[in-house]
């Protein structure tokens, strides 16, 4: 008839909440080595990097170039690229300094910070450092480099195989 549960007996809902960590208000999970973002649906397999690193490159990025019109997979995309075997070792290791500094400062990890001001006050401790100029110097093309990003910004492309910008968009920049 009816099976007998016992205490051993792990329900799915406590192995989703045992296995992932919340991130933020992003509600970014990390689960095994991927990370899911519920509010957005959308999610990056990390291959190299910890799901907690990627996760925190996303904030960082999110912090060092702010936009609240973009969604975090425009930074995930960016931040994808990081995810590499030759640079692991800088880039977890300048997380690994951001999240001590975090700690020492503010009692938690960087990514768990609510205030974009607390975090920001962090980056510029962390500005000179080779992880941090190689995260902003990529982000630059990373983020802005994704097409589906321009029409956010009001910007329609490429345009000299159209005639040029003039007849083609030239005042039409509101947000500016």
């Amino acid at each position: 008839m009816g099976e007998r549960q016992t205490e051993n007996t792990l329900t799915r809902r406590d192995f989703i909440a045992s296995s992932s960590v919340a991130v933020g208000a992003a509600a970014i999970i990390i689960s095994g080595s991927a990370l899911v973002s519920t509010k957005e649906s959308w999610g990056l397999e990390v291959q190299h990097l910890s799901p907690e690193s990627m996760s925190t490159l996303i904030q960082m990025s999110r912090d060092i170039y702010p936009h609240d019109r973009l969604a975090d997979r425009y930074y995930a995309v960016a931040c994808k690229g990081f995810d590499k075997q030759d640079l692991k070792d800088t880039i977890e290791e300048g997380i690994k300094v951001l999240n001590s500094l975090s700690q020492s400062q503010f009692g938690t990890d960087y990514r768990n910070i609510g205030l974009e001001s607390q975090r920001t006050s962090l980056l510029e401790n962390i500005q000179s450092t080779p992880m941090f100029q190689a995260l902003r110097g990529s982000l630059v093309t990373g983020i802005y480099n994704q097409k589906e990003v321009w029409p956010l910004f009001g910007y329609q492309g490429a345009s000299f195989e159209h005639g040029g910008y003039i007849d083609r968009g030239f005042n039409d920049i509101d947000w500016l």
